[in-house]
């Protein structure tokens, strides 16, 4: 092998490390827009070659496909600016964010308290019979605030499934309208934070979700100065 072929291999391996470990993300959508995979099939995506003709990706499962590059390149030098094209179009295809969300938030301070009392609140109204005499709550607290007890059996069915439906409500959202769109990866470990922390509890979950977002954007903003 001559120098030029032996450049060649060490600027494709350099090529495929960097994606692989930087912009993973990129290649998740690849699969999802030009090869039309789904979320779940194009997570833990990992490019395997390139050439001047196109990328070869390996999805989840193992199975490779193939993501041309129209027009072929005529040099290495050409992949950064191809690749960056191919990622915005997947991106607009998609109706996606160009800002990938890779960490988890939990809640603190005030949003934690909220979370134990949200996480109370369904252990409380779980069971009709906890307002009843001869349970554990109703015997400790609620013997002593009657109408409370009697006002909580009575709605208990209808608040708890209420709030059932608005919390998976929520979650479905988080999932649709905020992991999806920022590329986490489909039962990835941060994909399950997310999405379970949003089913408990809600909303506040998708607002700091989305200041995570404000921040990878003001980064981005000020790297460009």
């Amino acid at each position: 092998m001559g120098d030029s072929g032996a450049k060649d291999v060490v600027a494709k391996q350099r090529i495929i490390a960097h994606m692989n470990n930087d912009h993973w993300d990129s290649l998740i959508r690849y699969l999802e827009y030009f090869c039309h995979l789904s979320s779940a099939s194009a997570r833990h995506a990992q490019l395997t070659d390139i050439d001047f003709n196109g990328l070869t990706l390996r999805a989840n499962g193992g199975s490779s496909h193939r993501v041309p590059i129209k027009p072929s390149l005529t040099s290495w030098a050409d992949v950064r600016p191809r690749v960056v094209a191919m990622d915005a179009e997947a991106v607009a295809g998609l109706n996606r964010s160009n800002i990938t969300v890779k960490r988890y938030a939990g809640p603190k301070g005030v949003t934690a308290v909220a979370l134990v009392l949200i996480i109370l609140s369904f252990l409380i109204l779980s069971k009709r019979s906890n307002f009843q005499p001869g349970s554990l709550l109703h015997d400790m607290i609620f013997v002593y605030v009657p109408g409370f007890a009697r006002f909580g059996f009575r709605v208990q069915p209808l608040v708890f499934y209420s709030m059932v439906l608005i919390h998976l409500g929520e979650c479905i959202y988080m999932v649709r309208g905020r992991l999806q769109k920022h590329t986490v990866p489909t039962f990835s470990k941060l994909w399950w934070k997310w999405a379970l922390n949003s089913l408990v509890e809600g909303y506040g979950s998708i607002l700091r979700f989305d200041e995570i977002v404000k921040e990878e954007e003001l980064k981005r903003k000020n790297a460009k100065h």
